[in-house]
């Protein structure tokens, strides 16, 4: 298990052949619909302005259904071991852990399927509880599928505590497990 080595970066330039070519490969950083295709037209026509629109947080999203909303606050950190390995994102609304109903928790990862079962998730989820913990969060809501044993586990092995389970509206075919997990604050 070589999770001891990763580290969190900001989207960047080193990294981003890596990137492409994770996009290539059909992994997207993205649970709710695959953006593989169009992150990856965008890195094409203009690196430096995809880079530029990873860090950038303000503006707004599309959600799976269409609607389009304001980001929440929040950062975009890549997992690295030398390599892009996977994605982790953070967000909130300042002075409360409520999140909007169609935010599915304060973080969200994904680990390109190359490096997955390596500790990989586990080490950036620990290491994104630091940051979480750093704006003011005692504890951060994460959200899996009922069906990912290993995302559960990874939940779990941060010290998550399942509160409920549930259907959800970007996911409503899915019960999705809703876990508090502290931040170490």
């Amino acid at each position: 298990m070589a999770a001891h080595l990763i580290s969190l970066v900001p989207p960047c330039f080193e990294l981003l052949d890596s990137y492409a070519t994770a996009l290539e490969q059909g992994w997207s950083p993205d649970n709710t619909r695959d953006v593989s295709t169009e992150q990856l037209a965008a890195l094409r026509a203009d690196s430096a302005a995809f880079l530029a629109s990873q860090l950038d947080q303000t503006g707004t999203i599309t959600l799976h259904d269409g609607r389009v909303v304001p980001k929440l606050p929040g950062f975009r950190h890549w997992i690295s071991d030398g390599t892009f390995c996977g994605s982790i994102g953070f967000r909130h609304q300042p002075g409360t852990e409520a999140l909007p109903p169609y935010v599915l928790g304060h973080i969200g990862y994904a680990v390109v399927p190359w490096k997955r079962q390596r500790g990989y998730a586990t080490a950036a989820l620990r290491l994104m509880l630091i940051e979480a913990g750093k704006v003011g969060l005692a504890r951060v809501m994460i959200t899996c599928s009922d069906h990912n044993v290993a995302s559960r586990r990874i939940i779990e092995n941060a010290d998550g505590v399942l509160e409920r389970s549930d259907t959800h509206p970007v996911f409503p075919r899915e019960l999705q497990l809703v876990f508090w997990v502290p931040t170490g604050t």
